[in-house]
């Protein structure tokens, strides 16, 4: 009886003969064996995969859960083992158990082992490899039952590959011709769905996934469908459309994850129209939302849509808290936090706050993706603050301090007293903490002292031999205590406990650590020490007024041209006219006050002003305007811009030492305006090209330091960090590596050279074998360079200049040739006579 059983087992194996026994033996160890392991390890990857991708619901869900890997994979290499093992366990159903007798395949099993073949390949991001699976089965089992879904998934692949046209043409396709089973059918309109998403066809879209909302079983894809459907609906401006699809998904409850069920909430947040709505039952139901114990892992966003509600109604200070709340919650989702930030630091923005509204959007940017479009808009809004907060910084230090020196010794006194008895206070009360924190470890090291033998593990032996909970047992706790303040110290019961005490110590206390560094503790509390400690040298005392002064013009300036805000701009250059400020800064300061006057319709205020700039300025420009104000004076000849222009189109002309000398005049003019630093860098521009490297990095340098918030002064920052180090070369380089050479004729500055050079450029014309061009150079104050540019080589330089002797123009006239970059060096470094000592 064995016998015949081995025989008929050894029998059966074969996978060459087309019998009953044969066909069913490897058709049921494929199914209950292989695939049905497979198929476990599928499942077990899908998982993973769910898992470790995480939705973005800021944006449109992609239908499938599946995150798009960029990484390459090397044939036979995988990315997650679960898929490797699913795959191999397809490949081995076909090649052990596949039973293809002359071109037909008689295991009714291995076609579902293609199916979990390209599935693997599929979930491990390999699709052209999944492509070929799927079209196997459709190419060698037409008569499949599994046909469907090998066409589906099939488009899937398709669809990762971007064939999004061709997924859509071979779905519509299958949808007509065949009656799909449910999920099939579900699956079919959803991917089908995605594709039209893809080619920017969402009406369409939205068709295909309200079906597949409908016929999908599982609840999960439910709830994803319909969560799309709603989104999409939401684009097209259809609230109320929207909203019934997130009911339906709200309706699904704990069937279906919570974060559909929480951001189907939120979206409904979204989309309350608090004109048509009853506000008071929508207000407790975001009570509701907020106070559910459930939902405490999504409280982040839950604030934040609560914010957006109380922003909409224009109740500012509550949507601040709730944004402030959402912030607090120490939220992972960085895109949420830029939010957060970016509308704080709006509504700081409109309230005039721009120091605040500034390191708002500093936090924004940390939360975004570098250099995005996003991120670029913000850091348009943050530049515009750098001159306002930086000036601020500087109006207030510097008024701090001249208001210490305006005190008188008794109100000195007075104020530092207080403050050092507030540091005393707080240095018992940490000296007290620290104290009780020594008594504590002291009476832990104690008691683990005694029961040092029962507290070496977590779980103590109780009289009945047992072990009893690490919390149960005093002396374990005494020494779980005693290595906790060992490790971290004593630590306040609040939240983020692993951060440094330090961290929430007082802002004076941060602020003056510079002042008390190197200081004894007699002299930390002793208020003479900070007294001692305040300028009295006139000269630091002016240096700081005239900062001050300077910083309040900017300010107003600032408030006023660029934001628009006229009252902070009146507060500014009224309290600067308060301060005695020096002269230049007078005539300006009233002229712009007139004109926010006018802004403000504060035309009596304004009659004043402009008196008095007519009375006591009548010279001046300001005057001129405010007498004739048709006449567009600000535009004309005498206008800063107009000056700049005239000035600029000299140094196109080499006129540069009128250039440098103009810009000097002017930037006395006009200091304090905002076109100085253009003044100084054309002036800088020009010394370059006058006197060489070291003025012009000189000159860019002064700029860069003196004006570094000015687009002038960053330009200079940039050419310090960039240009610079590339000029500073001053060898000279091969002629070998050069393309173009020239040949130069040396003139003093004012000898005149019109003859000369009207005479090279007849010669010059007359050569057509090289495209020649002329130019008069500048050098330096005494040297004027005439310049013939385009030749191919320092020989053909030479010979062509000895040419020019000959022939019939004459053109005989001491030269050399020089190659481009060569001449470049020259000009940059005014360093001629080395370069001829070297050839």
């Amino acid at each position: 009886m064995i016998l015949c059983c081995a025989v008929l087992l050894v029998t059966s194996c074969s996978r060459k003969k087309n019998k009953f026994l044969n066909r069913n033996f490897h058709a049921l160890g494929t199914k209950y064996n292989i695939l049905y392991n497979g198929d476990i390890a599928l499942e077990k990857g899908r998982e993973s995969v769910d898992n470790a991708f995480t939705d973005n619901y800021w944006e449109l869900l992609q239908v499938e859960r599946m995150e798009d890997l960029e990484e390459v994979v090397l044939p036979g290499q995988s990315k997650n083992q679960d898929f490797e093992r699913a795959e191999e366990k397809a490949i081995k159903a076909i090649q052990k158990h596949g039973m293809n007798i002359q071109g037909k395949e008689y295991n009714p099993q291995i076609d579902e082992a293609y199916l979990l073949l390209g599935k693997a390949r599929y979930f491990d991001q390999r699709f052209v490899p999944a492509l070929e699976a799927f079209n196997y089965i459709l190419y060698k089992y037409p008569a499949s039952d599994k046909i469907n879904t090998a066409k589906i998934w099939r488009e899937k692949a398709n669809i990762r590959l971007e064939n999004n046209e061709l997924a859509i043409k071979n779905l519509k396709r299958l949808l007509e011709q065949e009656e799909l089973e449910d999920q099939d059918l579900a699956d079919a309109n959803a991917i089908l769905g995605q594709a039209y998403i893809n080619i920017k066809a969402k009406d369409s879209a939205l068709t295909r996934l309200n079906l597949a909302a409908e016929i999908a079983k599982k609840h999960n894809e439910k709830a994803r469908y319909s969560y799309i459907v709603g989104q999409l609906y939401n684009e097209f401006g259809k609230k109320d459309s929207a909203n019934l699809a997130f009911d339906k998904i709200i309706d699904m409850h704990r069937k279906i994850p919570r974060p559909y069920y929480i951001n189907a909430h939120l979206e409904k947040i979204k989309n309350f129209d608090a004109n048509e709505g009853n506000v008071l039952e929508f207000e407790e139901y975001l009570v509701d939302l907020e106070e559910n114990r459930e939902n405490r892992p999504f409280l982040d966003k839950i604030y934040y849509y609560i914010g957006e509600y109380y922003r909409g109604k224009t109740s500012d200070s509550i949507a601040e808290s709730y944004y402030n709340k959402s912030l607090r919650t120490n939220s992972q989702d960085k895109q949420l936090k830029a939010f957060d930030y970016s509308i704080l630091g709006d509504m700081s923005f409109d309230r005039a706050e721009y120091s605040i509204a500034g390191a708002y959007y500093d936090s924004t940017m940390n939360n975004m993706v570098l250099n995005s479009k996003p991120y670029r808009i913000i850091k348009r809004k943050r530049d515009n603050l750098e001159d306002v907060i930086n000036y601020e910084d500087i109006a207030q230090r510097n008024d701090s301090i001249l208001d210490l020196v305006n005190m008188s010794d008794e109100d000195r006194l007075v104020l530092f007293k207080a403050f050092t008895d507030d540091l005393k206070a707080k240095a018992e009360e940490e000296a007290e903490r620290k104290e009780i924190a020594e008594r504590k470890l002291s009476a832990a090291a104690a008691s683990n002292d005694l029961n040092s033998k029962s507290s070496n593990s977590k779980f103590a032996t109780n009289k009945s031999g047992g072990e009893t909970f690490y919390f149960y047992n005093s002396t374990t706790v005494a020494y779980g205590k005693s290595e906790f303040a060992k490790t971290w110290g004593d630590r306040t019961l609040k939240d983020n406990w692993r951060l440094s005490a330090g961290i929430g110590a007082s802002t004076t206390s941060q602020q003056n650590i510079d002042i008390t560094q190197g200081a004894s503790e007699e002299e930390i509390y002793n208020p003479e020490f900070y007294i001692a400690k305040i300028p009295t040298d006139q000269k630091v005392l002016d240096s700081l007024a005239k900062e001050r002064n300077f910083a309040y013009y900017q300010l107003g300036i600032i408030y006023k041209e660029k934001f628009k805000e006229y009252v902070l701009a009146k507060d500014k250059l009224q309290q600067l006219l308060k301060n005695n400020p020096e002269e230049r800064l007078i005539l300006p300061s009233k002229y712009n006050l007139y004109k926010i006057y006018e802004e403000l319709n504060l035309n009596d205020e304004a009659e004043i002003a402009k008196n008095d700039i007519i009375a006591n300025y009548p010279d001046s420009r300001y005057a001129e305007i405010l007498l004739n104000p048709q006449s567009e004076f600000s535009k004309d000849e005498n206008s800063p811009e107009s000056l700049y222009e005239s000035l600029y189109q000299l140094f196109t002309e080499q006129e540069y030492a009128e250039v440098i000398s103009g810009c000097e005049e002017n930037i006395k003019l006009f200091e304090g305006d905002i076109i100085v630093p253009k003044f100084e860098l054309l002036k800088a521009s020009a010394r370059g090209r006058l006197y060489g490297f070291e003025a012009y990095k000189e000159g860019v340098n002064y700029v860069s330091l003196n004006y570094p918030n000015s687009e002038e002064g960053k330009q200079a920052q940039e050419i310090m960090t960039k240009v610079i180090p590339v000029l500073s070369k001053k060898e000279f380089v091969d002629n070998a590596t050069a393309k173009n050479f020239n040949v130069i004729y040396k003139f003093n500055a004012d000898e005149d050279i019109k003859e000369f050079v009207e005479k090279l450029n007849k010669a010059v014309s007359n050569i057509s074998y090289f495209d020649l061009t002329t130019s008069v150079d500048v050098y330096d104050e005494n040297t004027k360079f005439v310049v013939v540019h385009g030749l191919k080589s320092v020989e053909g330089a030479s010979g062509f200049a000895e040419i020019l002797e000959e022939n019939k123009h004459k053109i005989v006239k001491e030269h050399f040739a020089i190659s481009s970059p060569n001449y470049a060096i020259v000009q940059m470094h005014k360093n001629i006579n080395e370069y001829l000592e070297s050839q």
